[in-house]
């Protein structure tokens, strides 16, 4: 008989109490289909304790709330993987997201079938109310599809599983709490000391994007950020200070190549008045605008808190 996985599921909140009320009962059905131990874990990285109230009412369904006042989401990150010692597997998913029927069995059956470090699934946006042309365009919120058991080396906390004896004694950095890009070290980080991430294409989770993410200058700023995070993350990797100069002359090669590529992509899209070329153009402008920000030291802090 095979014996059944602890497994905690962690949902890192900041005052969102509306999703996190049409969140939990999705997460306890997860938890009720499950033939392997779950518990729901509630990390709210809000400083006046936001959420408590909107916990309490699953208090008897065993819904555990967990606060964590320090700012940033590498210290929610990190009190749930905390909390999850003595579980087999933690399965992060985020508080404005929905996961659709059979999501956390698909999850694990990757992980029972091939023990990685990790699992990942796809994130699907869903939008609160239909955005303009040019977001369509660019594609800014559409995401990577993979055939299931695919190898990845990176991976966002939106929509995934970690054995937490793989992941031993890692821990999101807090350098990264206020500009985001933790998960994206970690799981680098993960892969570079060995461990596998597995991708699950069919444990899906909708993203719900709401209206103030639907606009040029959000989803611009976005891609700013993932190219700003992405060479600061790869200079972290670099373990001496000659590696750590080639990577910074790497990355502000590939960054200009973006800003060269993305130009000539936003001209033709004048010229032609083709809107998706436009979209792409800029997008590819932003992030290597990102990236060459980042390999020379600025930190773009997308979650800073006034």
């Amino acid at each position: 008989m095979t014996t059944a996985l602890r497994v905690a599921i962690a949902v890192l909140t900041y005052r969102r109490n509306d999703d996190l009320t049409a969140l939990l009962p999705l997460l306890l059905e997860q938890a009720d289909a499950s033939r392997e131990g779950v518990r729901i874990l509630v990390v709210d990285n809000d400083p006046d304790a936001g959420a408590a109230s909107a916990v309490r009412a699953y208090a008897e369904r065993g819904i555990e709330y967990l606060h964590e006042p320090v700012p940033g989401i590498s210290a929610a990150r990190n009190r749930a993987l905390d909390a999850a010692q003595g579980d087999d597997v933690l399965v992060y998913i985020d508080d404005d997201e929905r996961p659709t029927a059979g999501w956390l069995e698909s999850l694990l059956r990757v992980y029972r079938t091939h023990r990685p470090a990790g699992v990942v699934g796809p994130v699907i946006s869903r939008y609160a109310h239909e955005p303009e042309e040019f977001i369509n365009a660019g594609q800014f919120f559409e995401r990577r599809r993979l055939p299931t058991g695919t190898a990845v080396t990176v991976a966002a906390t939106n929509n995934l599983l970690l054995d937490v004896r793989a992941v031993g004694a890692l821990r999101f950095d807090p350098d990264f709490g206020i500009s985001g890009g933790s998960d994206t070290l970690f799981t680098r980080q993960l892969v570079h000391t060995g461990g596998r991430l597995l991708w699950c294409d069919e444990a899906i989770v909708h993203d719900v994007v709401p209206p103030t993410r639907l606009s040029r200058d959000w989803v611009l700023g976005r891609a700013f950020r993932s190219g700003n995070s992405w060479s600061r993350t790869s200079i972290r990797l670099a373990r001496t200070p000659l590696e750590r100069t080639t990577t910074r002359l790497r990355l502000t090669a590939e960054g200009l190549a973006r800003l060269a590529s993305g130009g000539s992509l936003r001209v033709m899209g004048e010229v032609t008045r083709a809107q998706h070329l436009q979209a792409r153009g800029l997008r590819r402008l932003k992030r290597g605008s990102g990236m060459l920000s980042g390999a020379w030291g600025h930190v773009y802090s997308e979650y800073r808190r006034s």
